[in-house]
């Protein structure tokens, strides 16, 4: 299998998953694709250097630019709903988009963190090495992103127990 090859077969496999990482960390469908676009062709560029771990890039690129852009603009705003899901009742989509509203008033690294630890399910030490922070700080965000969803969202008590 040549580069280009494989490059177009892991974007294949890839790109529905971490376009949905991607909005929950942006909280903007279209500032996601946009943030992916880039990271896809930073990746493409750098292929042959980090073809053994091309997620672990994409997902660092991807917290990178949406934190650099958050930095600028200092505020998100999910402009649309969440894609429903086949076979999704009401009331789970209408816990989806509560969660999404939530996790959008949450800072980025927070969002990041709980993006990559809880949808992702990455270890506390991965999540650590594609934020490029130490493995108790991953913990410590987590802890409070989770505070302040209580805080910002009672309603998701139930589920965030």
């Amino acid at each position: 299998m040549t580069d280009s090859e494989a490059f177009e077969a892991f974007v294949a496999a890839w790109y529905r998953r971490l376009l949905r990482a991607a909005v929950l960390i942006s909280g903007d469908p279209h500032l996601a694709e946009d943030v992916l676009q880039d990271a896809l062709i930073k990746l493409a560029r750098r292929w042959p250097k980090v073809h053994t771990d091309p997620v672990g890039y994409v997902r660092t690129t991807l917290y990178r630019d949406v934190a650099s852009k958050w930095r600028r603009q200092r505020e998100f705003a999910y402009g649309e709903q969440p894609d429903r899901a086949d076979g999704d009742s009401a009331a789970a989509t209408d816990l989806k988009v509560l969660f999404a509203r939530a996790l959008a008033r949450l800072p980025v690294k927070q969002r990041a963190v709980l993006v990559l630890r809880f949808y992702e399910d990455l270890p506390v030490t991965e999540v650590a090495a594609i934020l490029r922070v130490s493995p108790g700080t991953v913990k410590s965000q987590t802890h409070a992103a989770l505070k302040r969803l209580r805080e910002v969202a009672p309603e998701l008590e139930e589920v965030l127990v």
